[in-house]
Parts: structure tokens; C-alpha cells; sequence
């Protein structure tokens, strides 16, 4: 579709826009009280319930969204770069259902390109073929190591690397520079998160060839040569890199880092707020969204639990608007 033809879906964009919560909002969040304080002030910008369950919430608000984007788009399916991590997400839990043999509805996600039921049923019955084909042989493979090892963890890292190569190529096969922007970007750093969480574990280079994805801002190799060495390896590495900056982050601690890796995702979109054309507002919206229901998450979960305002504050990420 030619940029020209998403004028309109463009436009109603720029209105949903207005309603994002903005930085002035998040200082009202912050400096609120209470968790009743902040849910009243949530439904006062037409955030729907959460006053015992602000999941549920949260699910209501990336509903719409994603009704939305059904409602101008029809087919969302160029969007499902975004909803890979759910599928794989869905994956992991199946897999684990299985092994521990319990059904929990509430451990699956809503939003993604299969039915989080369908994943579920190919994984108890062993019918892999009903799987997308890029899922079927990860979905094996941790499933054989989870029941014949009983290794959580392998069987979450063949997972998670099956989901970024899933949302790697779907970021490349688009052809979209934004779309391709955020596929690298979220694979980069995904794979740095799980160099330093490997260094601080002990794992070595086997493990980290195995955990980590392809991309072209870092060198898979080098990386996992440098966290085979240690935090200060990964640090120095880094250095002669594009995410240079965050190596300095990643020293405080790694939410600190993880806050940097979602902030210089924002900041990179931010430039489709000016942008009349293409899908770019359009993908840099649904991005907004999903940034401010995670902070809105860990306000809400760090003024239930009654912890200082700047330990909150320390990992809220930066908006949109």
C-alpha cells in the first residue's frame, strides 16, 4: 500500500495521540498518595476498571489499541512483528502447563497472531503440525528438554531466542525502516540483557551461542566472547558500538539498563509524531501505547506494594508525547 493511501488512518492517529499520557501526567501518577489515588486519576483520562485487579485494566487499555488498529487498518497482520513475544510467550507457558500438568487461563496472553488455546491444545496433545512452521521446532525442542531435563531455564532461552529470530525476520521481510528499526533494536538489546545476565550466572560461551540472536548492530560472536570474560568484557565491547551509552547504564544496575533499552526505543519512534505518511505513526503509536501500560503497570504495582516514590520513579519510562 502506497504512503498516500494511510492519510486518513494517519490523521485519526494524531487525534488518539492527544489522549496519551504524558510526562506532566506520569508527575501526578508519582506524586499520588495511594494506589486508590492513582486508579481515580487513571479513570479520570477513561482508563476502565482496576481498582482490585489493575491487570485487568491494562488488558482493557492494549485491547483497544489493538481494536483500533483492526478498526483502520482490517488486516493488522503487518503489525505482527509485535505480537511474536506474546506467541512465544503463550509457547513457554504451554510448554510448562505440560510438564507440570495444570491449566491456568490466566497465564496466557490475549494479544497475538495464534490463539493462545491453540498453542495450548498442539502442546498437550503433541500436534505440532497445527503450529505456525517457524514455531513447531522450537516448540519440540523445549518440550523434550523441559520433560527429559527438567531444565526451566534452557527451555526459556530456546524460546526467547526463537522469538526474537521470529521478529527479526519479520522486521526485514516488511521492508518497512521503521518496522525494521524496532525488530533490531529489540533484538540488540535482548541479547545484551542476556550477555550480562549470563556473566552474573556463571553460564558459559555454550550456553550464551545458544541464547543468542542474529543482528546486524552487534556481533553475536564478539559479544559472547566478551561475556564469556565478564560485565567489564560486555562493557568494553559495547563501547564500540552503536549502544555505547548504555554500557555506562548497565554498570547501576540491569533495570536501569532495561529502562535505557525502552527509552532509546521512544526516542528513536519519536520522530513519527511529524510524520504525515506511511505506517510509521501508525507502529510508533501501538509502541507508545505498550511503553505507557508498562509504566502505568510499575506505578500501580510500586503504590500497592507502598514503596518509595523514588524507587518508582527510578524506572518509569520516558512518553511518547
Amino acid at each position: 500500500m502506497a504512503d498516500n493511501q494511510y492519510l486518513y488512518e494517519v490523521a485519526r492517529i494524531r487525534t488518539k495521540e492527544l489522549s496519551l499520557l504524558s510526562a506532566d501526567f506520569f508527575e501526578q501518577l508519582l506524586s499520588a498518595p495511594d494506589y486508590e489515588t492513582c486508579i481515580r486519576l487513571l479513570k479520570e483520562k477513561g482508563w476502565e476498571g482496576g481498582q482490585d485487579d489493575w491487570e485487568e485494566m491494562l488488558a482493557r487499555e492494549r485491547r483497544k489499541t489493538w481494536e483500533l488498529m483492526e478498526e483502520l487498518l482490517g488486516d493488522t497482520s503487518v503489525f505482527n512483528v509485535f505480537l511474536y513475544a506474546n506467541d512465544y510467550s503463550n509457547l513457554k507457558a504451554a510448554v510448562k502447563s505440560c510438564r507440570h500438568r495444570t491449566e491456568l487461563s490466566n497465564i496466557y496472553i490475549e494479544q497475538g497472531t495464534v490463539p493462545a488455546d491453540t498453542i495450548r491444545k498442539a502442546l498437550s496433545e503433541n500436534r505440532f503440525e497445527e503450529l505456525p512452521e517457524a514455531m513447531q521446532a522450537p516448540a519440540r525442542e523445549a518440550q523434550k528438554v523441559l520433560l527429559q531435563t527438567g531444565d526451566g531455564q534452557l527451555c526459556d532461552i530456546l524460546i526467547d531466542r526463537a522469538a526474537l529470530e521470529a521478529i527479526y525476520k519479520a522486521g526485514k521481510d516488511s521492508g518497512d525502516p521503521f518496522l525494521m528499526l524496532y525488530a533490531e533494536l529489540t533484538v540488540a538489546c535482548a541479547d545484551i540483557k542476556t550477555a550480562v545476565r549470563a556473566c552474573r550466572t556463571g553460564k558459559d560461551r555454550g550456553f550464551l551461542m545458544r541464547a543468542l540472536a542474529s543482528c546486524d548492530s552487534l556481533d553475536k560472536d564478539r559479544l559472547a566472547d566478551a561475556a564469556a570474560e565478564g560485565e567489564e568484557a560486555v562493557a568494553k565491547y559495547l563501547d564500540t558500538t552503536e549502544y555505547h551509552e548504555g554500557a555506562a547504564v548497565m554498570k547501576e544496575s540491569l533495570s536501569a539498563f532495561e529502562r535505557w533499552c525502552d527509552n532509546l526505543l521512544i526516542r528513536r519512534i519519536r520522530p513519527q509524531l511529524y510524520n504525515a505518511f506511511g505506517l510509521g505513526p501508525l507502529a510508533a503509536y501501538v509502541l507508545a501505547r505498550e511503553s505507557e501500560i508498562k509504566s502505568v503497570r510499575i506505578v500501580l504495582s510500586g503504590k500497592k506494594n507502598q514503596l518509595p516514590e523514588q524507587s518508582i520513579r527510578e524506572r518509569v519510562r520516558e512518553t511518547y508525547v
